[in-house]
């Protein structure tokens, strides 16, 4: 069969580093991603491995990365990703690169630090500002009315007459949410013995500390008495409001805003030349931000690699054990051949072939046009180590399978065309690293889109089906002419036309426009979707006798293959064959004598050969039919009891190499759900019927519904009406008949594979291959 359809030949090696190598050979390992270390230290507590210490400042430095990586997004500066795939640094790098990281971060932490307490001393300062200017226009105002004589209010007496006096007043700024209820609270609290003035600040200011922008109201409160002085702080402090020392005299008052105003304009330069010096700062950093994040968490990988393995007694000399691929032991003896040259050592690193009871792991080979078959698979299970692979015979039988229930030549069409966009731009796509999960799902499987459209345009070819009309390439083989023809007529009135030979390729275009197109479309397509299920589950059940003779068990050979495949061959292979019969040996006049092939098949199980509506097919059916079934049945008791007694008789050999009671009922099991499966599972084959006549019927109510009926309706007319009609049909077309027709379809293909043809065959009880590599960083898939 070769090596394709099986998962790689594995071995059980171990590795002798050299101390002053080990670090460096690692991480050439690391780079080919071809082995996967053990660890021999199960048992041991992390915090007491060897490297332990080195991988504590491997995440030091990851996490004053995240912190400059935070600050350059927080900037809104774009981080430079040129696709650099830096080598692991040297140990000896790594002091020079914590020195580099610890400054860094020092120098924004102190430029943050700085920067906050300029903007927390500029909001003060925008804040007195405010203050002062709302505080003047409002004496102002009290002045005005005061010589308005006409405005005069007695309100407004008491508090020129109380501004007069000995009345204190202090000011302040609040949020502007919390006025309404700050006001109520200094009325109650006070009991109306103050009178608070606010106004809001039309420009928004700068949290220092989050930098928000928050929108704040001015106040001045006028009260009598240090009572009052101390009810109204405490409100104030509890209402989060900013209290300043605002001038009683308007000379100070103007003197005061002057200062202001330049010490703003000072701090607002030195706030510019802060924020310049910390945008150049973050700029460098985000030229090699990437590459730093590469570099630290490539060393981090090695050193907790590296805590996987032993020591030996000399302290000189590190021990692994590595799961790899026999057909890769070159490029690993290379890869310790550089790490060994890198590091400068003399001594060369070790690599044995160990031999091993152990099951190792499955490692199946791919590329950007299998993986995606292979992770249909691996989504059942991964397989078990050198069993048959199914990916190989997935990636024609999945989109066919898909295809039978799709069969349209127009939305093939349309499929192909998407999934050709997403080939063709596939190098583009990829550097642009698209986040959205959804679009990055369907670029994970552009090639089985492909082949799923491809097989679509061939079915819907067959079907001569495109968007529910058929195409009249070759001219029809049925002519209706004679039926309207009166010579004829007198001859024969009768006559329903002539037949003039097969359609060249699919179904005759005329049964687009017959009466009983539905009824033989159903027949047709039943009968189709069984002969395709009994094939795939034939060749499913041939594919495991590949399995027994690789891995040397003739007695699942004579008692598990042979009997299964006699078992679906007398039954359902048989039921096939009376389907080809009928088709060969009845004509278009003759089907309608022809007997029911699905009660001959239910009569052949209840030996029912006296059925006067059902007449036989061909002379012996009886007799070949009795014995088929005996067939089958005798399969049964050699899977259930023949098979079951030989093992026995192998456990009271060897005893201790497995529990016989466990065998029997696994076998038992086994017996049952093969035999009842057959049944169940052809069944289940007709949904490939069912979903293609629904989306043929779906295909053809959205035609008849949108575009005919929009096109067929006087109200309509014009380019613009047939713009929006055709807008709307291919709107629908997209979304309902592609999307979620072809969604149904795919998860209805995946099913057959999983369950009916895959369990035939494919254990999927293994553990996949997990190298060692440093491509997962890359892909931003890293895990501590």
């Amino acid at each position: 069969m070769g090596e394709l359809f099986r998962s790689e030949e594995m071995t059980l090696a171990q590795l002798y580093l050299q101390s002053e190598s080990a670090y460096c050979c690692v991480s050439e390992l690391g780079e080919i991603g071809m082995v996967q270390f053990r660890d021999l230290n199960p048992d041991v507590n992390v915090f007491q491995r060897k490297f332990v210490n080195e991988v504590r400042r491997c995440e030091e430095m990851d996490r004053k990365l995240r912190f400059v990586e935070k600050e350059i997004k927080k900037a809104n500066i774009p981080m430079v990703d040129t696709g650099e795939n830096p080598e692991v640094p040297l140990p000896r790098d790594m002091i020079d690169l914590e020195a580099t990281f610890e400054k860094l971060e020092n120098e924004l932490k102190e430029i943050n630090t700085n920067q906050e307490a300029l903007k927390k001393n500029f909001l003060e300062l925008t804040e007195l500002k405010h203050i002062l200017r709302r505080t003047q226009q409002f004496f102002d105002e009290v002045n005005s009315t005061f010589n308005d004589a006409t405005r005069l209010h007695s309100r407004v007496i008491l508090l020129i007459h109380a501004l007069s006096s000995s009345c204190r007043f202090v000011a302040g700024v609040i949020s502007r949410e919390r006025i309404p209820t700050f006001e109520r609270m200094l009325w109650r609290v006070c009991r109306g013995n103050v009178f608070l003035r606010q106004a809001d600040i039309e420009d928004s200011l700068e949290d220092p500390a989050t930098g928000d922008q928050v929108y704040k109201s001015v106040f001045i409160i006028f009260f009598q008495g240090d009572q009052l002085k101390t009810r109204v702080k405490k409100i104030c402090e509890g209402f989060r409001a900013s209290l300043y020392p605002c001038p009683e005299t308007p000379q100070e008052r103007k003197e005061m805003a002057a200062g202001v105003a330049t010490r703003i304009d000072d701090l607002q330069m030195v706030l510019n030349q802060t924020e310049d010096h910390r945008q150049r700062v973050l700029q460098a950093a985000a030229k090699t931000v990437r590459v730093w994040f590469i570099k630290v968490r490539k060393m981090k990988a090695v050193y907790h690699t590296l805590n996987l393995c032993n020591i030996d007694v000399t302290q000189k000399c590190l021990i692994a054990e590595v799961w790899c691929p026999v057909s890769d032991m070159d490029s690993i003896q290379f890869a310790l051949r550089r790490g060994t040259e890198k590091s400068g050592s003399t001594v060369p690193s070790i690599l044995n072939r160990m031999q091993t009871k152990q099951t190792p792991p499955t490692f199946n080979k791919t590329n950007k046009f299998t993986s995606g078959f292979q992770n249909i698979v691996d989504a059942y299970g991964i397989g078990n180590y050198r069993e048959m692979n199914p990916a190989p015979y997935t990636i024609i039988t999945f989109p066919f399978l898909f295809a039978v229930m799709f069969g349209d030549l127009g939305h093939g069409v349309l499929m192909t065309c998407a999934a050709l966009y997403l080939v063709l731009r596939e190098s583009r796509l990829v550097a642009q690293k698209n986040d959205n999960e959804m679009f990055s799902m369907v670029f994970a499987g552009r090639y089985i889109i492909l082949l799923m459209g491809v097989f679509s345009i061939y079915t819907g070819i067959i079907y001569n089906d495109c968007f529910s009309k058929s195409l009249n390439l070759f001219g029809s083989g049925w002519s209706v002419r004679p039926m309207f023809d009166p010579r004829v007529l007198q001859l024969d009135p009768a006559v329903r036309g002539v037949f003039n030979g097969p359609y060249p390729i699919g179904i005759d275009p005329i049964w687009n426009i017959a009466t009983n197109k539905l009824t033989f479309l159903n027949s047709f397509k039943m009968k189709m979707s069984v002969i395709l299920g009994v094939i795939h589950m034939l060749f499913g059940v041939s594919l495991s006798l590949f399995n027994h003779l690789y891995f040397k068990k003739p007695l699942n050979i004579y008692l598990g293959f042979i009997p299964e495949i006699v078992f679906m061959a007398s039954l359902f292979g048989y039921l096939v064959i009376l389907v080809f019969y009928k088709w060969l040996a009845y004509d278009a006049h003759t089907s309608r004598n022809a007997p029911s092939l699905l009660i001959a098949f239910i009569n052949m199980f209840l030996f029912n050969y006296n059925d006067p509506t059902n007449q036989p097919l061909y002379r012996g059916q009886m007799v070949i039919q009795t014995l088929l079934v005996l067939i089958a049945l005798a399969c049964v008791p050699c899977m259930l009891i023949v098979k079951t007694l030989v093992l026995r008789r192998q456990y009271l050999w060897k005893k201790n190499l497995f529990n016989f009671g466990d065998v029997a009922v696994h076998q038992a099991i086994h017996t049952i759900e093969y035999c009842l499966g057959c049944i169940s599972n052809t069944a289940s084959y007709l949904r490939l019927w069912a979903l293609s006549l629904a989306h043929a019927q779906l295909s053809e109510v959205l035609w008849t519904m949108v575009m005919h009926l929009g096109l067929s309706s006087r109200s309509f007319g014009g380019f613009v009406a047939l713009s929006i009609i055709f807008g709307a049909f291919a709107v629908l077309t997209v979304c309902i008949l592609l999307i979620m027709e072809g969604l149904s379809a795919f998860l209805h293909a995946l099913r057959l594979h999983w369950v009916e043809f895959q369990n035939k065959f494919y254990i999927g009880q293994g553990f996949k291959f997990l190298p060692f590599t440093f491509e997962s960083i890359l892909e931003g898939r890293f895990e501590d």
